[in-house]
């Protein structure tokens, strides 16, 4: 069983920026991709960034390009996400979450899913 627990959110004004982190626990965390997804207020979750197993490939979704990247650090188990100008249609629900198999887009791919944490940009 992996669990995640995420940290980092909270209230920042438009153009500020955040750093999440994702903390890792249970299977070998090296040993599979994650995901950043997102849910505004009356939004479905969506996808925002995603990394492989060992740091080298990355992909995002076109709202954020340009302005969040998402890292990791296996030795420390844990996953990152970098938000800078950030704007109010950043606010969410933000949530790491686990890869098991399919496309790295679809939220069904994932196995594994933190609790989420809190991002509001204030206009």
């Amino acid at each position: 069983q992996v669990q995640l627990v995420e940290s980092g959110g909270g209230l920042v004004q438009t153009g500020g920026s955040l750093r999440l982190s994702c903390a890792a626990s249970g299977r070998t965390f090296s040993s599979y991709a994650m995901g950043w997804f997102r849910q505004g207020p009356g939004k479905a979750r969506e996808f925002v960034a995603t990394i492989n197993s060992n740091g080298i490939t990355t992909d995002y979704a076109d709202s954020v390009k340009g302005r969040f990247t998402i890292s990791r650090d296996n030795a420390k188990n844990t996953v990152y996400l970098q938000m800078n100008s950030l704007k109010p249609e950043d606010t969410a629900v933000y949530y790491c979450a686990g890869y098991g198999s399919g496309s790295y887009y679809d939220i069904l791919s994932y196995r594994y899913w933190g609790q989420g944490t809190q991002v509001t940009v204030s206009s």
